[in-house]
């Protein structure tokens, strides 16, 4: 009897152990919820890599061929339509616990997200993540509003339009170049503090107060912010319409033209040193000029005016030699150029050739012709200017002509350029010069003549001008005749 107790006993064991093996190899994949490295997600084009890591059991139920997939949900938590964010190789990852990488889709956008863990052979999916805050910044640095313009008003009972600029002034990155972004309008209430107001590409303000906007990341710290702009109500007589130029002012005119920029309005007028200029009633007006600059803008029942004196950065120079100079023989001429340009640096120019080795605001002129000097800014604004004179040989004032000339060419050459007559009815003979238009005019009358005529220019097209002329000396008859003006 014992005996049979026994045998029984060891054939109910060996039963037990062969149900058991069945169930080992059969057993199905369990995956635990994963653990999240991280508390908040906040990626960006410069960082977007996140760790997860979770167990499963038992390791010997893997495939070969096994896949690990993270799957994320919306931003609310659903998994009703998950996005894969990693799928590992097949049989790369065979131990646990198992950490994987994955990377946020630039969509993201929530404070809900989860991931889950599911494998391909066995299929098996894990249970959800704790929930957290995901975004991917695509746009995370300030931004304008405004025009860049730090104040608006508007009339009494009415409101004030705030905008996203887009594309904005200068280096602006417009967040409205992301379709996928939200934005949140605020009003301070402190130095430091401030209110939600709402959400939206645009604000209309009904409220006095100082308004921003920022990119909605949740959570999330950004950059992704605007400029603040303070808002008036006026209730009677005209507002201040600041105005904001583009380039700064000063301004750099190598940049090209400035934009001068008001606050928002139903009509705008511009004006430079007080006169109205000619369709110039948008918001904005292009500038590469100096000069005060001003702009009524009509708010619908009441108007704000502004001014702003526009400086170019530029620089000022000077030579200490006028531009036409004479030089005898042999002699030299000192130029010396003073300048406020920041590093300035010189060139030096005779008839349009580089002078080797002139690089200082200093140079001797010993040669006859026609100079230019160039002084360049190198730091700064990189701006230039020229300056330019002339070194010609003297000119007899009163040379010895044996006739009284009927033609001369006064276009600056030093080349019969006045009006030049025989030594006997020349200064000191007390001869009368009288010269007159060809409708009878006297233009030039003296007793005392410098060969000096025409002492200003005389402009003319194609038809060459003729002048008379009368000539009384002592003691002889009146000599007349004509002078023709050649260019």
């Amino acid at each position: 009897m014992h005996k049979t107790t026994n045998l029984k006993s060891l054939t109910f064991l060996i039963g037990v152990f062969a149900l058991l093996i069945p169930g080992q190899i059969n057993a199905q994949l369990v995956i635990g919820s994963p653990n999240l490295g991280f508390s908040q997600a906040c990626a960006s084009a410069s960082f977007n890599s996140y760790n997860v890591t979770f167990v499963f059991s038992p390791e010997s139920a893997l495939s070969a061929s096994n896949q690990f997939l993270i799957e994320m949900s919306d931003a609310t938590g659903s998994f009703a339509s998950p996005t894969v964010v990693f799928t590992s190789n097949q049989g790369a990852v065979s131990t646990s616990p198992a950490t994987l990488n994955f990377s946020l889709p630039e969509d993201t956008a929530g404070e809900n997200y989860r991931i889950r863990i599911k494998s391909t052979a066995p299929a098996a999916t894990s249970s959800g993540s704790v929930p957290f805050a995901a975004y991917y910044k695509v746009q995370d640095s300030p931004f304008t509003i405004n025009n860049l313009v730090s104040t608006g008003a508007f009339c009494n009972g009415g409101s004030y339009l705030l905008t996203i600029d887009n594309p904005g002034t200068g280096d602006n990155d417009s967040p409205l170049n992301y379709p996928s972004l939200t934005f949140n309008w605020f009003r301070e209430t402190s130095a430091t503090t401030s209110v939600f107001v709402a959400t939206g590409n645009s604000l209309t303000v009904t409220t006095p107060g100082t308004y921003f906007v920022q990119t909605n990341y949740g959570t999330c710290t950004s950059n992704s912010f605007s400029n603040r702009v303070t808002i008036t109500e006026v209730f009677s007589g005209q507002a201040n319409a600041t105005i904001v130029s583009s380039l700064g002012n000063p301004y750099c005119p190598t940049q090209g033209s400035t934009t001068l920029a008001t606050i928002g309005g139903n009509s705008y007028q511009w004006f430079k040193d007080g006169e109205a200029i000619s369709n110039a009633t948008s918001q904005t007006y292009q500038t590469d000029e100096s000069g005060v600059f001003s702009v009524t803008v009509d708010l619908g029942g009441c108007q704000a005016s502004g001014s702003i004196t526009l400086v170019s950065e530029g620089f000022t120079s000077e030579l200490n030699v006028p531009e036409e100079n004479t030089l005898e023989e042999g002699e030299t001429l000192t130029v010396v150029a003073s300048t406020t340009a920041a590093n300035p640096q010189f060139k030096w120019y005779l008839n349009d050739n580089l002078i080797s080795g002139a690089t200082t605001n200093t140079y001797v002129a010993s040669d006859y012709g026609d100079y230019r000097l160039v002084i360049s800014q190198t730091a700064g604004c990189l701006v230039s200017s020229e300056l330019f004179f002339r070194m010609r040989q003297p000119i007899e004032q009163f040379p010895d002509v044996a006739k009284i000339p009927n033609i001369i060419s006064p276009n600056g050459d030093g080349i019969n350029d006045t009006w030049v007559i025989p030594l006997e009815f020349t200064s000191g003979t007390n001869t009368e010069i009288i010269i007159l238009s060809n409708r009878g005019k006297v233009v030039f009358q003296t007793n005392d003549y410098q060969n000096n005529w025409p002492q200003d220019r005389i402009e003319f097209s194609s038809v060459n001008p003729v002048f008379y002329y009368i000539i009384r000396a002592t003691d002889k008859d009146p000599i007349k005749g004509s002078i023709t003006i050649l260019k």
